[in-house]
């Protein structure tokens, strides 16, 4: 067999490409790569022998130096007549296939001792940072994903003799004096072992991904990780306390830990440390800032007894919510889990929301007598000055009455929301059972709770609507929004404060142009169709796209999510749907709002399709996606890597379908878009015929084959669509009629 010569650095074959052939290494060496792991094969191994059975690759093979390689065509089907040919090859074969065994049964041993090793390291870092904190007086930060993380736990795992067990085949099969050279058992051995690889690299994706998980708890793009509360307290504490030198060896470590991890992007690695290092410097010159006191912002003084005083709440209401509060400010650890800490909360909580009926209630009768302090309660969920900072205070106050939001513009603080549902403006957003006011006041009637008099004065209350959008919608999503469930308690509190106040403000010049990125990618994403008539033009049932962009209410928390509400007001399709997100986000905001995008997606789609939405006769976005999740493992157009990715997201996404598309879609918008594939063949069909990209990246992605076939398809079915608008127009130029803008901005759309 002919031997060919590659250079180094060669890709020789791309995960997940269709294995046709067995090559082995006749000179030099390559690098075989997969997630979370490296192994290299010399001369006389063999590519592909650990992948045959498969059909497809799931290692990534790439020269490490000037290599010679010569190919032997074969399928699964064709492994024993290749080695009957040659009982040296098949000798050759089956030696590589146990060595590169041995490298990844290695590798799995490792990367599970690392995955111990690396949630412990982040415990033992968090009980000492709580420590350094409690020492100085300062309240510890919690981060958002520290809620969920646990030690890793394995679905499935390799048996505990599978080791002993390929130690001794190797030496029966491949010793001096072995006898087991009939071509059909050594082929045998192989696909069985193959099988075994395969589960060994499923798992060891497992293990790649919890330490992604945890290394991005220790360093993100966010700043919302360890390595910046250990670098915060070290800026606050000052360099020249006794415990800097410490903090900074803690810092030190978790750098050293961070070089080891593969998942972590490694030019934001050196740009944050840069960053760090320069803070240090200045630090060390001397020229912190002062801090903020009482003086400088004289008109939050008491604010508190301020609040409750406008709420007009007094006697042993008034003193439990001051008491409540005040101990929540002396706790150490506010996140704490304990009953106590739980308790108290959950007390806090229900008291806010009745202070927050009464003063906006209040603020209706007197709009242009709310006192700053109590609009910051409404906006913040402010209370207390000590409790927020007093520098976070000072920054509250100043911004207070000119948000950058802005009704107009589809952006509303949760007061301007509240206060357009008073006015009569917007109708409540349905409840977390789906039931809409006027639903709610029906059921309220049939269960007895209200009479059918009461019902019919109830249904144009704005009090009633405004309580029942508090009661309700706020209280659920105020908590969803703030992103840590467990620990939510609704005053702002400087403990949740993990990056700088005004570079976190959501405004509505922000929302706007994260919805124009994502818009610029999935031009289609707010569309709805409906139906146009003309008859005194000829013009009988024709579908034109409306978009209708959502409306975005802020939270009055420091908050990381956001939440897809409601698609639709009412039953009306061309209503815009409701988004929520914290006033101030700590989480990059065009992440979280592609997320409502593909959550809305999903919804609206369900919506149209009624209780179809999952039939596959019936095409549509959930059917046919729900069909592809519901039957991967039968689909042929699926490598067995791609089975295996899919059946570990279905894991992650706790078995939830829209889940599963939501982070699907995500991938579709952040990196596909930027020609950067992340999803398989199937899942990339489906989103780009119902979430097609824009004209321009089409273009850009034409010359991939990726796109190619898909894009061909919806270029067909394009061109189709056009030519239809085109002849209508014709006939209604040849008979001196005016298009009407309708039509000419659906076909503008279908240019787009």
């Amino acid at each position: 067999m002919a031997v060919k010569e590659f250079p180094a650095g060669t890709q020789l074959i791309q995960s997940e490409q269709n294995l046709t052939a067995l090559h082995v290494i006749a000179k030099g060496s390559v690098c075989a790569s997969y997630p979370g792991g490296t192994f290299y094969l010399k001369k006389g191994d063999v590519i592909g022998v650990c992948e045959i059975f498969f059909g497809s690759h799931f290692i990534t093979y790439e020269t490490d130096d000037a290599t010679g390689i010569a190919s032997y065509p074969c399928t699964a089907a064709q492994l024993s007549t290749l080695m009957q040919k040659s009982i040296d090859l098949a000798n050759m074969i089956v030696s590589s296939l146990f060595r590169q065994f041995r490298e990844i049964y290695d590798q799995y041993e490792l990367m599970r001792f690392d995955c111990e090793n690396i949630y412990h390291f982040l415990m033992d870092r968090y009980e000492e940072y709580k420590s350094f904190c409690v020492k100085h007086g300062i309240t510890p930060r919690a981060l958002p994903d520290m809620e969920d993380l646990a030690p890793l736990t394995l679905e499935e795992d390799v048996e505990s003799w599978l080791d002993g067990y390929y130690e001794q085949l190797t030496t029966m099969v491949t010793g001096k004096s072995s006898k087991f050279h009939e071509p059909d058992f050594l082929a045998g051995v192989v696909l069985k072992t193959d099988q075994d690889i395969h589960r060994i690299f499923s798992i060891c994706r497992v293990f790649y991904d919890y330490k992604a998980e945890i290394a991005s708890l220790l360093m993100n793009e966010n700043h919302l990780d360890f390595f910046d509360l250990y670098a915060s307290l070290l800026y606050k504490i000052g360099a020249n306390d006794t415990d800097s030198t410490t903090l900074s060896a803690k810092i030190s470590t978790i750098m050293i830990q961070l070089e080891d991890l593969p998942s972590i992007d490694k030019e934001m690695y050196r740009h944050r440390v840069a960053e760090y290092r320069t803070k240090l410097e200045t630090l060390g010159d001397g020229s912190e800032e002062e801090a903020t006191t009482v003086d400088d912002v004289p008109d939050v003084e008491d604010s508190m007894n301020k609040i409750l005083s406008y709420a007009e709440i007094d006697g042993e209401a008034a003193t439990a919510f001051r008491e409540a509060v005040k101990t929540f400010a002396k706790m150490t650890d506010k996140n704490a889990s304990d009953d106590a800490a739980r308790k108290l909360r959950m007390t806090i909580t229900k008291q806010f929301y009745v202070i927050y009926e009464k003063a906006f209630l209040k603020s209706m009768k007197e709009p242009s007598a709310v006192p700053k302090v109590v609009k910051m309660f409404f906006n913040f969920g402010y209370i207390d000055e000590h409790l927020a900072g007093l520098e976070n205070a000072a920054y509250l106050y100043k911004i207070v009455d000119k948000l950058p939001t802005d009704p107009k513009r589809k952006v509303y603080t949760a007061y301007e929301w509240f206060t357009a549902i008073y006015k009569g403006v917007k109708e409540p957003s349905r409840n977390e059972f789906d039931s809409d006011f006027p639903t709610f006041l029906r059921e309220q009637k049939m269960s007895g709770n209200i009479t059918a008099a009461d019902e019919a004065r109830m249904q144009n209350d704005s009090t009633e609507k405004v309580l029942f959008e508090i009661r309700n919608m706020f209280q659920t999503v105020n908590k969803i929004t703030f992103g840590r469930v467990l620990s939510f308690c609704p005053i702002f509190s400087e403990h949740n404060v993990l990056k700088e106040l005004d570079g976190t403000l959501v405004s509505a010049d922000k929302v706007e142009e994260a919805f124009r990125k994502i818009r610029d990618i999935d031009f289609s994403a707010y569309y709805r169709d409906v139906i146009y008539t003309n008859p005194d033009l000829g013009i009988g049932k024709e579908s034109v796209g409306v978009e209708v962009l959502p409306d975005i209410i802020l939270m009055p928390n420091v908050g990381t999510r956001g939440i897809a509400w409601q698609e639709i007001e009412g039953r009306k399709r061309t209503t815009p749907a409701r988004m929520m997100v914290s006033i101030f986000q700590m989480e990059d905001l065009t992440n979280i709002l592609v997320r409502l995008t593909g959550d809305f997606r999903w919804e609206m789609c369900k919506r149209i399709q009624g209780a179809r939405w999952n039939d596959i006769s019936e095409a549509s976005l959930t059917s046919e996606y729900f069909d592809y999740i519901q039957f991967y493992r039968k689909n042929r157009e699926l490598s067995a890597d791609a089975k295996d990715k899919i059946k570990l997201s279905m894991q992650k996404a706790k078995n939830s379908y829209k889940e599963m598309f939501i982070r699907d879609y995500e991938a579709w918008v952040l990196y596909e878009g930027a020609g950067s594939p992340r999803l398989n063949k199937v899942s990339r069909n489906i989103i780009f015929t119902y979430c097609p990209f824009s004209k321009e990246i089409r273009t850009r992605l034409m010359a991939n084959p990726l796109y190619k076939e898909t894009m061909s398809r919806y270029d067909i079915k394009l061109a189709q669509k056009i030519h239809h608008y085109d002849n209508v127009f014709q006939k209604l130029k040849n008979t001196g009629i005016p298009i009407p803008p309708e039509l000419q901005r659906q076909r503008d759309y279908l240019n787009m």
